[in-house]
């Protein structure tokens, strides 16, 4: 490559394809899949006749790695690859690809490895079209989708078919991925060169997707070399990307201040701040499951039983974005958020097991009161277990004058619930269960 970057226009491939791996190892990322002897690493050998034959669904999030890990598979076995989008393919194409398949491997011995991208598009005709060529051998099918396939594959392909479920680039990942971009000569050759704060903007701004990352560091070299200089920087990374650069490092000061003030707004009932923040971290390529875990612990946390429903939502988010990803996901996560954020709050659940796991830890237990023993194994009942115990149902309101806790802790109370939102009558009722269970209330039976 020159010095003025005339490579970077060498080839009419975006930078993506030219880098893309010519084998298993030159895959960066999906560790958990590239073991040696692993049923992905065996099927791109082609060391293993059961294993030709084997067809796998790849699950993950876009820039993963899918359509890479298929056609190695195809390149380093010596198997035909062919493609299929079901953006553009109908029941006819399927079919004519599968009399294809049967074709060569009769007439010539090949096999065939037939890529379906997006696969969860396929209606369930075209993906009954593909089961006599899966069940039969005639393809190894690798298929690839960014939805759960238990909801958007038919039952008798995924049954025959392996599910692999690859995971976002982690930042380390997409360091290596980039470096590797910048030297290689199917890549830049080395000019431009990256500094390191340009680097971490493409990190940052990829969000764990390959793709996006080598789309970027391509953008951002031509906007360097435009400009006439050797090194691209973060401004030409924000160029690129068409979007201001937050300064919000995940690993940093400013991934923890964020967080904890979108939690913080979220406890305050401010929820145009909190949606502030998730924005914030929205734009700046924050992992979405990061977020909703921690929508998860502020519902138990800090709203708990003042509106039992918010777990419920805060955990709906969560799996929807699993289901969804981004940026579609975004939806989910604001509506909890919001939800979360004008929904009464308690923390009294979050205080109660905190002081009892604090007692424990004291040395504050005791024995477990005898009538409370279990008395169903061989010998218990001479030793007394069970004896005494009132079966609760068997009185009219349902609750008897009886010790639960051991000794030492008789009277002790850990929840205390609060006069806001559905503690109100939570706490009505607990003083009346109270009164009962303590012997200073009706004990009709």
């Amino acid at each position: 490559m020159t010095d003025d970057g005339s490579a970077l226009h060498s080839t009419t491939a975006p930078l993506a394809v030219r880098m893309r791996p010519r084998s298993l190892d030159e895959v960066v990322g999906q560790r958990h899949l590239m073991r040696p002897g692993s049923p992905l690493v065996t099927l791109a050998s082609g060391e293993s006749t059961r294993a030709a034959g084997t067809s796998v669904i790849l699950w993950g999030p876009p820039g993963t790695g899918k359509t890479t890990i298929a056609q190695t598979i195809a390149h380093t076995s010596n198997r035909r690859f062919v493609q299929l989008s079901a953006i553009s393919a109908g029941v006819k194409d399927v079919r004519a690809a599968m009399d294809e398949a049967l074709s060569q491997r009769d007439l010539y011995g090949m096999q065939t490895v037939l890529f379906l991208d997006e696969i969860h598009r396929f209606t369930k005709a075209q993906q009954d079209a593909l089961l006599p060529g899966v069940e039969n051998g005639w393809v190894t099918l690798v298929a690839a989708t960014t939805e759960n396939p238990s909801f958007s594959v038919i039952t008798p392909l995924l049954s025959r078919s392996l599910l692999l479920t690859l995971q976002p680039l982690d930042d380390a990942d997409l360091a290596e991925l980039l470096d590797r971009a910048v030297d290689d000569p199917r890549g830049l050759g080395g000019a431009p060169a990256l500094d390191d704060d340009a680097k971490r903007a493409i990190i940052q701004f990829a969000s764990g997707d390959a793709r996006r990352a080598l789309t970027t560091l391509e953008a951002s070299a031509e906007s360097a070399v435009t400009e006439g200089a050797g090194t691209i920087t973060a401004e030409h990374v924000a160029a690129a990307s068409d979007q201001a650069l937050l300064r919000y490092d995940r690993d940093g000061d400013e991934h923890y201040d964020v967080i904890s003030a979108f939690i913080k707004s979220i406890r305050g009932s401010d929820p145009d701040a909190a949606v502030h923040y998730l924005a914030r971290m929205i734009v700046a390529g924050e992992d979405p499951r990061f977020i909703a875990r921690r929508l998860m612990i502020s519902a138990a946390e800090d709203i708990g039983l003042a509106d039992p429903d918010a777990l419920g939502v805060a955990v709906a988010a969560a799996q929807t974005v699993q289901l969804i990803g981004m940026p579609e996901g975004r939806i989910p996560l604001a509506e909890a958020t919001i939800y979360l954020a004008t929904a009464p709050k308690s923390n009294a659940a979050y205080l109660a097991v905190d002081e009892a796991i604090a007692d424990v830890k004291a040395g504050k237990a005791g024995r477990v009161p005898v009538h409370l023993r279990d008395a169903h194994y061989a010998g218990a009942k001479k030793l007394g277990h069970g004896r005494g115990y009132r079966y609760p149902h068997d009185a009219e309101l349902g609750v008897v004058a009886q010790q639960y806790l051991p000794d030492p802790l008789v009277g002790r109370e850990y929840y205390r619930p609060r006069a806001l939102g559905g503690e109100r009558e939570v706490q009505a009722r607990l003083e009346r269960i109270r009164r009962i269970t303590r012997g200073d209330g009706p004990k009709r039976t």
